[in-house]
């Protein structure tokens, strides 16, 4: 064997999720051979889920587009070449820019580009070419709540405060279920030996929840009803600051509008909330009284209260909840972030990142981060008018199977005079592109670890690609930068920045590199001795540690309101909270709550294409119902049922248990699949996601948020199936889903 076909090995890290791991990448004749733990990344140490693992499946899948495709007219795809693909898509995207307006465009930029820096940037160079774009992400169906609840009380929408889990004696987790999720929002590379670390120090780990998750089987699990948080938070704020168990002190340097807060939350003593919720009075009041008296606390909130009918409110009451205890911006508390790279501080300050300033056409809903609800999409494509959308762009996203409704977008995605994926697959969105554009891998590109700040030991790692792109991939940024020069609309603002920034020929690699050496750690280009720059970064192919614990006393730094002050009577919670409980609706034709369960071996709405993750019996599609309800229904473990809500209605496989209350459903959601992903389809099961509406009545007013949680449903037996037919059921999804 010659030196050149020699298998080598090269750093590197995943990037599915918020802990971005180190793993060590084979490599041979330019062929990712397979991935294994990177046992010198200071922080993961050699540990990695089986999703990171089983990414060498998705690198070689034989059903990943390679080649530039093109839409026949009788939906089957031919490849063409880049060239003319560009020239086509950049003539008929000027020519509704040229007739209709930036406005007219849009883009979907789903989960994958958060963990790309390279795009990050260069999508605010596509936002500027065009003007006023249309821009959706799945924020909508996941945290743009929290985002908006940032705003209101720090006045900066990009400043999530983080548990500091590294510290705390008592952690109380809302929502989530961080054993499966490896936590969201806060980077925890090993986060079981971190919970595990709480406990076995002599703190608490409290997990609040509908289900008995993995995490509240591994901790102390406190049972609520579906989309009840709310009540749940202004009940604990009842006993805390009724009982004189608040941090005064805390509150009066911290914080304005604390008057606010004591008369909203005497109306909610645990007596009064206790039927709602379904946790007993007293059980409340303990959980409060343990938390405050804690030396140190920290309540941290997830997806399960992002997609309540109030999930900006339950957000807000979470950090209201760290800040009257006297447990934000502390060690083991709450605390702010500081990035490598400040781009936190850039999006405030260049206005990318914006609340409310422009409104959705439909609905008339507030901007998020430049960004609005997915939930609309569908309409905006069909309702005519000034900013109609007539082109649509999705990059590594799949909004016709990950929004409300999905249905009702597919149903309007052939109207749009120009659609364009980007993406890995043909998917249930990007089969009705008219083109389909090969994107890479984070194997295949470049990366460092600037878009997540929030880590409990500030750290940076750079990466090259470890492979070179398979077929004609190309970056995602690339190829927004070729679309827009194809169109004849720069990739920047127009304008002498712009122009100068072009004829700079600057990459994501020179901006970022800059960026790094201006940050709070950076060598600020030689005049800081021993900090940051890129050639230091790039030299350690392991990544560097900057501080063994994330730093404290930063809210007089990043909250952006008077006096650094923050603000607990926002106008718009104390309109919200006046709105309390007016869209819970009581049909006694929908008597059971539906709540969304992600598992370990998914990622949303893909990965189903891996056979490793998709071995197995257990991965068959079921919901989980409790034995109470299944036997008051007639449905047993195995059987098949139908599942209806007021919008549309699934069939699937019941598992009964005890992991759900009565009158809770647990139903896993990115199932049914309908795309170019051979195994993805077989694997059948449905779209959850039909069984919710699009509706702009049924998006949450201060964010967008699409009510994913809590959504009332009935169960029935299927009368005529087999018992036990998994592939039945699932076989007749697939069929439901429409040809591929």
């Amino acid at each position: 064997m010659s030196d050149s076909s020699r298998a080598t090995q090269h750093p590197t890290f995943c990037r599915l999720c918020e802990p971005l791991c180190g793993l060590i990448a084979t490599v041979q004749d330019g062929r990712l051979l397979g991935l294994a733990p990177d046992p010198d990344h200071p922080l993961s140490r050699g540990q990695v889920c089986p999703k990171g693992l089983a990414f060498t499946e998705v690198q070689n899948d034989e059903d990943r587009v390679l080649h530039p495709l093109r839409r026949r007219p009788d939906g089957a795809f031919e490849r063409v070449s880049w060239d003319r693909a560009l020239a086509d898509i950049g003539s008929r995207l000027a020519d509704v820019v040229a007739g209709h307006g930036g406005s007219s465009v849009g883009m979907y930029v789903g989960n994958p580009a958060g963990f790309n820096s390279e795009l990050a940037l260069w999508l605010g160079a596509f936002r500027g070419a065009l003007g006023v774009p249309q821009i959706y992400t799945p924020g909508s169906q996941d945290s743009n709540s929290r985002m908006v609840a940032n705003r209101l009380l720090y006045g900066a929408l990009t400043q999530t405060p983080f548990p500091d889990l590294w510290r705390t004696d008592f952690l109380l987790v809302l929502g989530a279920n961080p054993l499966v999720s490896h936590m969201s929002l806060v980077r925890v590379p090993r986060v079981r030996e971190v919970l595990k670390d709480i406990t076995g120090r002599g703190g608490r780990v409290v997990v609040v929840d509908p289900r008995r998750t993995e995490t509240a089987r591994a901790f102390e699990h406190v049972a609520v009803r579906p989309d009840a948080d709310v009540w749940l938070l202004l009940s604990l704020l009842h006993v805390v600051l009724g009982e004189g168990l608040a941090d005064e002190a805390a509150i009066a340097e911290q914080s304005s509008g604390i008057a606010f807060v004591r008369r909203a939350v005497a109306d909610h003593p645990p007596e009064r909330t206790e039927e709602r919720t379904g946790v007993h009075a007293e059980q409340v009041r303990r959980l409060a009284r343990d938390f405050a008296a804690a030396p140190s606390a920290v309540a941290y909130g997830r997806l399960g209260v992002c997609l309540g009918r109030h999930g900006t409110l339950a957000n807000y009451l979470i950090d209201v909840l760290n800040l009257v205890t006297g447990n934000l911006d502390r060690a083991g508390g709450a605390l702010f972030v500081r990035g490598v790279v400040p781009m936190e501080d850039l999006a405030e300050r260049s206005g990318q990142a914006s609340y409310g300033a422009a409104r959705s056409r439909v609905g008339g809903f507030p901007d998020v981060l430049g960004t609005f609800p997915a939930a609309v999409i569908a309409d905006e494509i069909v309702t005519p008018g000034t900013g109609q959308l007539r082109a649509l762009f999705t990059l590594a996203g799949n909004p016709a199977h990950s929004t409300p409704d999905p249905d009702r977008l597919t149903a309007a995605l052939p109207a749009l005079d120009l659609h364009v994926a980007v993406d890995l697959y043909l998917n249930e969105t990007s089969r009705y592109a008219d083109y389909v554009l090969p994107a890479t891998t984070f194997l295949e590109r470049e990366d460092i670890t600037v878009m997540l700040a929030n880590a409990g030991q500030p750290f940076v790692q750079a990466t090259p690609a470890v492979v070179a792109p398979y077929g004609e991939a190309r970056p995602e940024w690339r190829v927004l930068d070729d679309v827009l020069r194809a169109a004849g609309l720069g990739p920047f603002a127009p304008g002498r920045a712009g122009r100068l920034v072009g004829r700079l020929g600057l990459t994501p690699r020179r901006v970022l590199d800059a960026l790094v050496r201006i940050g709070p750690y950076g060598d600020r280009f030689g005049l800081r001795r021993g900090g940051l720059s890129a050639r230091r970064v790039r030299s350690a192919p392991h990544g560097i540690v900057l501080a063994d614990a994330p730093p404290t006393g930063l809210r007089t730094e990043v909250v952006r309101l008077p006096g650094h002050r923050v603000r607990l009577d926002a106008p718009e919670i104390v309109a919200e909270l006046a709105r309390l409980g007016d869209r819970h609706e009581s049909d006694p034709a929908y008597p059971l709550r539906l709540i969304p369960l992600r598992e370990m071996r998914s990622l949303n709405s893909w990965l189903h294409n891996s056979p490793t993750l998709m071995r197995g019996e257990a991965r068959r599609h079921r919901a989980r119902i409790n034995p109470v309800d299944a036997a008051a229904l007639g449905v047993e473990e195995g059987a098949g049922v139908r599942i209806r809500s007021r919008h549309g209605e699934i069939e699937t496989v019941a598992r009964v248990t005890d992991e759900v209350g009565p009158g809770t459903v647990a139903v896993p959601h990115g199932w049914g699949h309908a795309g170019g992903w051979r195994r993805a389809n077989a694997a059948g099961g449905p779209n959850v996601n039909r069984l919710v509406a699009a509706e702009v009545g049924e998006v949450e007013r201060l964010a967008g948020m699409a009510h994913l949680s809590g959504v009332p449903i009935a169960v029935e037996p299927l009368a005529a199936q087999p018992a036990g037919s998994v592939e039945a059921v699932g076989a007749a999804n697939e069929v439901s889903a429409g040809p591929a």
